[in-house]
């Protein structure tokens, strides 16, 4: 069967859950019609690059899909009468990358920098405050 990268964009005023919960859905959709979904992966509310709908940000959420080509079409059928979809995209993919996306990979490395920075400047107050003391 092909493989499938599949990203979203829902409506801001959702919550999270909501968007948890159309994934879910997606993913039963899937497996409904033949195939199935790999990993998942929710991106957070982010800045869209232009309006859509009077809205400036959105929910990204992204699946790998692995099903046959009849399946996407009724997928992104179902999608288009969804009101809390405000865009989607499917593209053909040679492969299913297993690894975490760019944007995730991103917020990982920058959560390190920070954790790290901070037990820095953790230590040298901890190292100032003994130094005090003697």
């Amino acid at each position: 069967m092909p493989y499938y990268e599949h990203v979203l964009i829902a409506r801001p005023e959702i919550s999270p859950q909501q968007v948890d919960a159309l994934v879910e859905d997606i993913t039963k959709t899937v497996k409904e019609l033949g195939g199935q979904v790999g990993k998942t992966e929710y991106w957070g509310l982010r800045n869209l690059t232009y309006r859509i709908r009077k809205n400036r940000k959105g929910h990204y959420a992204m699946l790998n899909i692995d099903c046959p080509a009849n399946a996407v079409a009724e997928l992104e059928r179902r999608l288009k009468i969804n009101e809390d979809v405000m865009r989607y995209k499917t593209i053909r993919v040679e492969e299913l990358d297993e690894e975490p996306s760019p944007i995730l990979a991103r917020r990982d490395r920058e959560e390190r920098r920070r954790a790290r920075r901070e037990g820095r400047e953790g230590e040298e107050m901890l190292g100032d405050y003994l130094g005090d003391e003697e």
